[in-house]
């Protein structure tokens, strides 16, 4: 699908079904009050309004539903009318489902979205995991025809109208295209200066572990936002090794670090007000003489020294270095860490829900919100560090890195791991997200955490669609302004 081309415009134009395939989808209701004038110029001659308004009629979505309008060159596609509350009401899933399922292949094909405005991006980006980027497959490479999908929205309800489509050397390409230098410690520099946690998981493996950032800091900027990556490029446990069937997949355990840096990138395009840094923890978790073993003792960046006593449960240890540089080196007020970091995360939120906790109670809320807004869902951890914690302790050391008892709250432990080497008394804001299942379907990544970074700190972003759906929406606008800003307040940006 490497080939594909996805374009978003503001009107797609006008052509026949049979020189460009088109799908037509939103919710039943909202189908309903679209006007044959706002789609005709896409259907006829083929499909007539009496086709269009009878197909309509027969959509009984439970919780989709699909109807053929001209052979398999014209579709309309209904989502569900009614989603729960803890579900985008974008209904997200169902959207890149249908795209996937609906839409047949061609060299020109063109994707209709009827949605509302406050729908509009998450719409647009589950739509567009329906087009994964990265493909191996030889027919591919043969392949050079160029195919392109165009997508266009119609707005319903109020506000209607049209909208405007607005690894390490992966790392280092992202900043040559936004004119930022990374800074990058690696190796045996890692070590030298304290950062124990990256150099302990990667020092077994070929490539050097790193700590890389890349910073944002316009003038003006008046609070300073880290987000810390999770890079295990990959993970095969270590000396306490994977399976035959938990290693493979293991690539997609820097998916943390993916988002933040797909985030990372958008951001700063679209505009960001206040200094940002994008923290990439980079290590190959491997097997060799110089791994870590069980028994181990580092010392992290925090100045906390950790008994291993799990190999595998590495992702903790880098973040950990990574939170503590951005409250000690770039003086955060908001640190925000995301990671595939345990699998217990899927037993708590589940498959499509990643697992949220932050030392904030509006943090919590705002993190809800966000990710029901962005499609890219979340759902609250305890967070309890009184109760939890102990499962850490250590005879020897400050702590060790894996819990005493795996039925207790195991996501909730790890993120309190990290939270540890900050501080839980630490007067900014944490919040840490796990995003261990909902990262893939399959085997193909779905690019989660993109869309609920952006949403999240909409508030800090130029870019108008961000503002709408960031946690604190358009209606505290008026509060905002006439409010100075205050970096010692901490807030949703």
């Amino acid at each position: 699908m490497a080939n594909i081309s996805l374009e978003f415009r503001a009107n797609a134009g006008d052509s026949e079904p049979q020189s460009r395939l088109v799908l037509i989808l939103g919710q039943l209701p909202n189908l309903q009050r679209v006007t044959w004038a706002q789609v005709k110029g896409k259907l006829q001659p083929a499909v007539s309004e009496e086709t269009w308004q009878s197909a309509l009629g027969t959509l009984n979505p439970n919780p989709t539903d699909n109807c053929s309008l001209y052979l398999n060159y014209a579709t309309v596609a209904a989502l569900p009318s009614r989603v729960s509350r803890h579900n985008s009401p974008s209904a997200a899933q169902f959207l890149t489902r249908l795209v996937r399922t609906c839409l047949p292949g061609g060299a020109s094909r063109c994707i209709v979205m009827v949605c509302e405005r406050s729908e509009v991006f998450a719409s647009a980006c589950a739509i567009a995991r329906a087009f994964p980027l990265f493909t191996r497959r030889s027919s591919a490479t043969r392949r050079t025809d160029k195919r392109v999908v165009t997508v266009e929205f119609i707005i319903v309800g109020q506000d209607s109208g049209p909208v405007d489509a607005p690894t390490l050397e992966e790392i280092k390409a992202v900043g040559n295209e936004l004119g930022i230098v990374p800074t990058v410690i690696r190796g045996e520099e890692l070590k030298k200066k304290g950062f124990g946690g990256i150099y302990g998981v990667g020092k077994a493996a070929e490539h050097p572990p790193a700590l890389a950032v890349l910073s944002h800091t316009p003038e003006g900027a008046t609070q300073t936002i880290a987000w810390v990556g999770k890079g295990i490029v990959y993970d095969t446990g270590g000396l306490s090794i994977k399976g035959k069937t938990s290693m493979p997949g293991m690539k997609r355990d820097c998916g943390g670090a993916a988002a933040v840096l797909g985030a990372f990138k958008a951001a700063i395009k679209q505009g960001f007000k206040d200094n940002l840094h994008a923290v990439f923890c980079l290590a190959e978790n491997a097997v060799g003489p110089n791994a870590t073993r069980p028994d181990d003792i580092h010392l992290l960046y925090s100045g906390k020294t950790v008994e291993i006593n799990n190999t595998d449960a590495e992702g903790r240890l880098v973040l950990s270095d990574g939170v503590a540089y951005s409250s000690k080196d770039l003086c955060a007020d908001i640190i925000l860490d995301i990671a595939t970091l345990t699998g217990a995360q899927g037993i708590s939120t589940g498959k499509y829900h990643a697992a949220v906790m932050t030392n904030s109670e509006e943090w919590e809320a705002a993190c809800v919100k966000a990710g029901r807004n962005s499609g890219d869902l979340a759902h609250p951890l305890v967070y309890c560090p009184e109760l939890h914690f102990s499962e850490f302790t250590s005879a020897v050391a400050d702590m060790k890195n894996s819990v005493a008892d795996r039925e207790n709250a195991q996501s909730s432990c790890a993120g309190l791991f990290i939270a540890s080497h900050i501080g839980f008394d630490w007067p900014g804001v944490w919040v840490h997200v796990d995003i261990a299942s909902p990262v893939h379907t399959g085997e193909r990544a779905t690019g989660f955490g993109v869309a609920f970074l952006l949403a999240l700190f909409g508030r800090a972003s130029e870019d108008p669609m961000l503002n709408l759906v960031s946690p604190l929406g358009p209606e505290a606008d008026s509060q905002c302004e006439a409010m100075e800003r205050d970096s010692k307040r901490r807030r949703l940006v």
